[in-house]
């Protein structure tokens, strides 16, 4: 599992002019309020839409924080394709959530509200109606002819979600609370292994010709037909699926349960017949890396998948798999390119695949002709996702940049055109001061050319001197981009706190080629620590702007690994924070619970002598007696990624040795901080820590 900022294992997209009012390259004079906390945090967020039957509509759920109530919204809407007329379908109530848009037809669409699945008329302000109310919660709905599918956790041998809710029950009036662990996998993320696994369940249903009225059949678990497991507590546990649109077919991914199975990454893919008549099938058995994202071409002829092939590494290139149903046989597609997907969709033609992969800190959507393999950039600048067929010509996607919010476009897929249909943040944007990034490149580790950015603040002046934030990304094997964070690592926040903001995609980040993302292997504080100080050398000389004297560094999980190795290498900082990061490299391996991960980038197991040399070579904790920098430490209670020890250990280095320190812990977070009110939080003294730091008047106060 990546260790990342904003992306883990867990689980698990050019420039362009806007409609709205959002600052963009050469405004750093128009708009001049700073992007404060407060305005941030009341940003709405934008789901993927869901494209209507005859691509006229899209569906797209908001979720925002109110903070009066201090808790979330999320509604849905519908946009318009033609005219970009969008109209809320929902209430927008604080602490209330309808996700999971889907469509029945042209005129009615459904959702999850409640635990319940709703059918609400597109037409006039009909309220929804409850159509389905399963035993326990469902997600990932999708409708199909005659079908519904979904995921469910439920436990081992139950015959219905019913029975599964039942033992849930009993499950509550044990008398003691003991688990017991015969395998190494015994807790995840942010939880403890439990007998509940999340399944793929198909429900026939009709319709009335007469009344509309709907029945539901008896729910089918697709995974029934699976080997067993002898440990229930790690048998099979679906990570993603897909159906057919003609409704025969579902393929889904799974983890293959093994003996301590944290030293591994075999996932795979099955095809299974949506009524469950026959086992599934699976189609990798020849592969032991991880597979996702599996996808049906519209004539249901073909499957396509993402599938690493290295074992136990979970950062290798994403190839593309089709597999022919009818045939059986597997092709990979396109071996020649050095990026790595991200996400797959068909083309109406079923001839063609669109593939969202990252390209130097953009995530660019690409056309790849399925039976030669030659691709075609669709994008530029910018990260694109939830990419959907509008259409014979056309695509549906997010998209968004570092001075641009996340909003639906329209691409046709003819003439690379990009026209953006929604602006949900125009009024809370307005007058607010969003910098564009400045790319820059420098010789990096092994003589590279290392690719960077920085935003200014507002009301630039470039006769004055600015303080310095350094933002190191998470991963390590991620990499920044250029896209729109709502994340406590966006750059204009620290921008319109009047820094300067350099983001620089060491070696070992992602979408600059498979052997600049291999790179890092063996090498976590060698040639990523390189390029982090050439690129700030670079910035400088090459910015007159810039105090080199009054400079500070972020960095969360493997981020938050190098802000402790900058404390133990070198006193350029006048100030550290460390999100969730590492101390101890030996004992990173014997407290996570994804041991693939520091065995693949250490070269094995601490107690072996020759990976041994590697885990000390580039641990923090053997140079404590170097540490002197102010840090600031943030963790959060239920990290299993990164225990809390990990911060507790320098934090406690730090205060024996009277430096200044600070830890900033929260009990219900986990590695990362997922609750907006610990968010507001966590920006108000990360902010007041480095201003303090560097001598630095906030442009607001706090």
């Amino acid at each position: 599992m990546r260790i990342a900022i904003a992306g883990t294992w867990y689980c698990a997209l050019g420039w362009l002019t806007t409609a709205g009012a959002q600052s963009g390259s050469g405004e750093y004079e128009k708009n001049t309020k700073p992007l404060d906390i407060h305005v941030f945090h009341s940003l709405h967020r934008a789901g993927s839409a869901i494209v209507s039957p005859d691509s006229t509509r899209l569906l797209f759920t908001q979720s925002h924080y109110d903070q009066d109530e201090k808790a979330m919204a999320t509604y849905i809407s519908v946009v318009d394709v033609a005219s970009g007329a969008t109209r809320r379908l929902t209430p927008d109530a604080a602490g209330k959530a309808y996700t999971n848009a889907l469509w029945f037809d042209d005129e009615t669409f459904g959702y999850i509200h409640d635990g319940a699945l709703y059918r609400q008329p597109l037409a006039g302000r009909s309220n929804g109606t409850a159509l389905y109310k399963p035993a326990v919660a469902v997600s990932s709905v999708a409708y199909r002819p005659g079908y519904l599918t979904f995921v469910a956790s439920v436990y081992p041998n139950t015959t219905s979600l019913e029975e599964s809710r039942k033992q849930g029950e009993a499950e509550k009036d044990k008398a003691d609370s003991a688990q017991l662990f015969d395998n190494l996998w015994v807790r995840h993320w942010d939880e403890w292994m439990t007998l509940k696994k999340p399944n793929v369940f198909a429900v026939p249903v009709e319709e009335d010709d007469d009344s509309h009225r709907w029945t539901f059949g008896k729910e089918v678990n697709l995974m029934d037909g699976l080997p067993a497991f002898h440990d229930p507590l790690i048998r099979w546990a679906a990570e993603d699926y897909s159906a057919d649109k003609q409704g025969h077919s579902v393929a889904f991914v799974v983890r293959k349960p093994s003996d301590d199975m944290p030293s591994k990454t075999d996932v795979d893919v099955y095809l299974v017949p949506i009524d469950g008549s026959s086992k599934p099938k699976l189609l990798t058995g020849d592969v032991q890396g991880a597979a996702s994202g599996p996808a049906f071409s519209p004539d249901g002829k073909h499957l396509a998948w993402l599938q690493m092939e290295t074992p136990a590494y979970e950062s290798d290139i994403n190839r593309i798999y089709v597999h022919d149903i009818g045939s059986g046989n597997t092709t990979s597609v396109s071996r020649d390119w050095d990026l790595s997907p991200l996400a797959l969709l068909w083309a109406a033609d079923s001839k063609t695949i669109f593939a969202v992969a990252g390209d130097k800190g953009n995530n660019v959507v690409y056309s790849v002709d399925v039976a030669t393999g030659r691709r075609q950039r669709l994008t530029e600048r910018g990260s694109a996702s939830g990419v959907r067929l509008l259409g014979s010509d056309r695509l549906a996607l997010m998209h968004s940049d570092q001075d641009k919010c996340g909003n639906v476009h329209v691409l046709d897929t003819g003439t690379h055109a990009m026209r953006q249909l929604t602006d949900i943040n125009r009024r809370r944007l307005a007058g607010v001061y969003v910098g564009t990034a400045e790319d820059f490149w420098f010789e990096g580790a092994r003589g590279d050319q290392v690719h960077g950015w920085l935003v200014r603040p507002p009301g630039f002046d470039a006769q004055k001197k600015y303080p310095v934030a350094c933002l190191v990304h998470g991963g390590p094997q991620q990499y920044n981009t250029h896209a729109f964070s709502y994340t406590q690592w966006n750059p204009n926040v620290y921008a319109s706190a009047g820094f300067v903001v350099v983001q620089i995609n060491f070696h070992g980040s992602g979408s600059y080629g498979q052997n600049f993302t291999d790179s890092i292997t063996c090498q976590w504080g060698g040639y990523p620590y390189e390029d982090l100080m050439k690129g700030l050398d670079h910035v400088v000389a090459a910015y007159a702007f810039v105090d080199p004297t009054r400079i500070v560094a972020l960095g969360a999980s493997y981020g938050g690994y190098m802000m402790n190795w900058f404390n133990a290498n070198t006193n350029r900082f006048r100030a550290l924070v460390s999100h969730d990061g590492l101390f101890s490299t030996p004992a990173f391996w014997y407290s996570t619970e994804e041991l693939w991960f520091p065995e693949h980038d250490f070269g094995g197991v601490p107690y072996s002598s020759d990976a041994r040399k590697t885990y000390d070579e580039f641990n923090p904790e053997r140079l404590a007696a170097n540490f002197s920098t102010p840090t600031l430490f943030v963790h959060g209670a239920r990290d299993f990624r990164l225990p809390v020890e990990q911060s507790l250990a320098p934090f406690t280095l730090l205060r024996r040795k009277g430096v200044q320190a600070r830890l900033m812990f929260f009990a219900d977070e986990n590695h990362w901080t997922t609750r907006t009110a610990n968010s507001v939080k966590w920006y108000t003294e990360v902010l007041r820590w480095i201003s303090t730091h560097t001598n630095t008047t906030l442009l607001y106060d706090l």
